[in-house]
């Protein structure tokens, strides 16, 4: 039986470490589900689980082009606040002065202002790397000490609230597509999917490579369009509470219709993620960029001589991963609502355990842009279960480090299984 399962994975091609990634994570899904008496794997705990995992998400994409260079980033949860703190003191302050409140202009300048700052400080730090060769883990740590401290003199260790109503939005907790738009994403997703396939066969058979056998191709699609219309599915499964529903219609002075409801759908943050995760995909496998960061990670002298300025692509993964912060700084902050200095704290180790979970080396050259995501929602579904459960925050902090230290050496063992060491 094994064997049999075993030629299966063997004929689709699917990443073994993607697998256990998927494993781990049902695992813990289901153990949790069983603990909190069936409350783990509903549609509102997951809705939930999505929305607290969208910034992390976000920021495990760049952190493996970082540690993928040899580098580390230390200092991406005190850069969120700062940015964040910033952000929420422009559209609160600022903005609604010049453009009056509710302008759709507060959020797009909001947006654009972060990014813009994200950049430059990620630049500057990747700057400092690269052209002055001081050691990453220094430059981010002192990052991670200024930037923190930056974010409490912006408002004095005040609370900014309450953010723009559009920006809000932007966090999942109050913006969401709908059903009919969920659906028609999924269609356009499976549509893609099924084509993307189709092309790749098309090119392997032109150019005279190995391809799999059609009842293969099948069955990849069959798994992955209906991954695709599962994750639909328990989006629209979580209703609207009926009191919200309520209010909403009273605001409107309408009276709700007698047995209307109403569910949520995608929040925007999860699609900002798929986004984001898709873009990052593009560059890491499709661009010149994403080849020169795996070359510069797999040997940065060999790259060197081979004509790559690697000083300044340190400067551009830098910019890269601050701009990204800035993203995940826009998820987090419009997810609460409001800016404080405490945003984002103990970001960086979640960011740097989810992509080491994820399948990127420490020693740098390997990683993938769906690991980390996926070893964001482990590293999420394993915290947010321990506090359904009532595990004591001291003892969640223990069980973590655990997690990424068994992770860590369970990768070192498979590199040397498969050779990659």
């Amino acid at each position: 039986m094994s064997n049999g399962l075993g030629n299966i994975i063997k004929t689709l091609q699917l990443d073994t470490r993607l697998l256990g990634m998927i494993g781990a994570f049902v695992l813990i899904a289901l153990v949790f589900h069983i603990a909190t008496g069936g409350t783990f794997l509903t549609p509102r705990n997951l809705f939930t689980l999505t929305l607290q995992t969208a910034s992390v998400a976000v920021m495990a994409t760049g952190m493996v082009f970082v540690i993928v260079t040899r580098n580390i980033d230390l200092s991406i949860g005190s850069l969120l606040g700062i940015i964040g703190m910033l952000m929420g003191v422009v559209q609160v302050q600022v903005l609604p002065e010049i453009f009056g409140f509710g302008s759709p202009m507060i959020w797009i300048i909001t947006v654009a202002i972060g990014l813009a700052l994200g950049a430059a400080i990620g630049g500057f730090q990747g700057w400092l790397i690269g052209y002055l060769a001081i050691p990453s883990f220094i430059v981010t740590l002192g990052g991670l000490l200024i930037w923190r401290g930056g974010a409490w003199w912006v408002s004095r260790g005040t609370t900014i609230s309450p953010l723009d109503p559009s920006f809000v939005m932007l966090g999942g907790a109050t913006g969401t597509i709908g059903v009919t738009a969920s659906w028609i994403l999924a269609l356009v997703g499976s549509a893609l999917t099924i084509y993307g396939l189709a092309n790749n066969r098309r090119k392997y058979i032109s150019h005279d490579f190995a391809v799999k056998p059609l009842w293969a191709e099948y069955l990849l699609g069959a798994i992955l369009v209906g991954a695709i219309c599962g994750i639909t599915a328990i989006m629209n499964a979580y209703m609207v509470p009926t009191r919200i529903l309520e209010r909403r219609f009273a605001a409107e002075g309408l009276e709700m219709p007698e047995g209307y409801t109403e569910a949520y759908g995608f929040p925007i943050s999860v699609l900002i993620v798929l986004a984001v995760a898709i873009a990052m995909t593009v560059i890491a496998r499709k661009t010149r960029f994403g080849r020169y960061v795996f070359a510069m990670g797999g040997n940065p002298d060999a790259a060197e001589l081979s004509g790559i300025n690697t000083r300044l692509l340190t400067v551009k993964v830098f910019a890269l991963m601050g701009a990204l912060t800035a993203i995940a700084a826009v998820i987090a902050s419009a997810r609460l609502g409001s800016a404080g200095s405490s945003l984002g704290e103990l970001d960086e180790l979640r960011v740097i355990a989810a992509a080491v979970i994820g399948g990127t080396a420490l020693a740098g050259g390997v990683g993938t842009i769906y690991g980390a995501i996926l070893g964001a929602f482990i590293m999420q579904a394993l915290v947010s279960g321990m506090g359904m459960v009532g595990v004591d925050s001291p003892l969640q902090n223990m069980i973590v480090g655990g997690v990424l230290i068994v992770a860590v050496w369970v990768d070192i063992l498979y590199r040397r299984k498969t050779g990659d060491a």
